[in-house]
This record gives C-alpha cells, structure tokens and sequence, in this order.
C-alpha cells in the first residue's frame, strides 16, 4: 500500500536519510542550547523530524528559549526521556517559528505525539498563561 501523503505534501513514512536521520526514530532528543559564556546545557525535548528540518516547542519563559534568544547554535542528539545521549551530537541551528510555521509545527508535532503535544502540552500551557514558542532546527550555516 502506498503512503498516504500529509497537508504538506510529505510522506508519512519518516525520512530516514535527511541530516537529521538519527532522530527520526527517537522519542526523545537532547537538544543542547548554549550561555553566553559558552557553556553547553543539554535538556531533552520531544523533535519531529521532516527532511533536513526537525521542530520542537517549548514555552517562553524556558532556560532553553532564553538562550535561543541570544545564540541560534544547538547540538541534537537521539536521547533517552531523561536526556541522556544516545547518539552523537549533531550541529544545528534553531530559529523561532511564528504564523503559518508556527502552526504547522504544532500539527507535525501532535501527529508524531498525539496525547502529549495534541492535548496535554497545549493546555497545560494554557492553563498556566505561558506563550508557547515552536522552533525549527536546521543544519548549520556553512561558511565563515
């Protein structure tokens, strides 16, 4: 049978040859976001994976998103639920997402997660006045 295309156009079979293959798979990802001092703190998150781009959501007033706001530079990795790496670090960059990219970042998520990031996540976010923020995660800007 053949896969059944989404609203975007892609396959519903997950892309295992992207840049981000690793985490195709995985539950459960170690995002690594940076100070600005340098250092590296790493928390899981929940990603889906489309192609050479993964998304993920967090709320506005996170470590995590505090440090995006500074530096783009993340490191990604498959992990387990407690952010324990799997795998090796990729680069990456992550950008903010708002509109149209926004939502659909919402829908790729609660279709990959549909009870966590399709009811419990948004509510939960709601219920507590946060401004939920979803990102896209690209590879890194070549050159110097």
């Amino acid at each position: 049978m053949a896969d059944e295309d989404n609203d975007a156009g892609h396959s519903s079979r997950p892309d295992t040859s992207g840049y981000f293959a690793p985490l195709t798979m995985s539950k459960y990802v170690q995002l690594t976001t940076f100070r600005r001092d340098g250092t590296a703190v790493a928390t899981p998150v929940n990603m889906v994976v489309v192609g050479d781009t993964a998304f993920f959501r967090t709320w506005d007033a996170t470590g995590k998103a505090k440090r995006l706001r500074h530096t783009t530079r993340v490191e990604v990795a498959p992990s387990t639920v407690r952010g324990r790496a799997l795998g090796p670090a990729i680069p990456a960059e992550a950008r903010l997402l708002d509109g149209v990219g926004s939502e659909h970042a919402a829908r790729l998520l609660a279709k990959k997660h549909p009870l966590l990031h399709g009811t419990l996540i948004p509510r939960y976010h709601l219920l507590r006045g946060w401004t939920t923020l979803h990102y896209r995660v690209i590879p890194p800007a070549t050159g110097s």
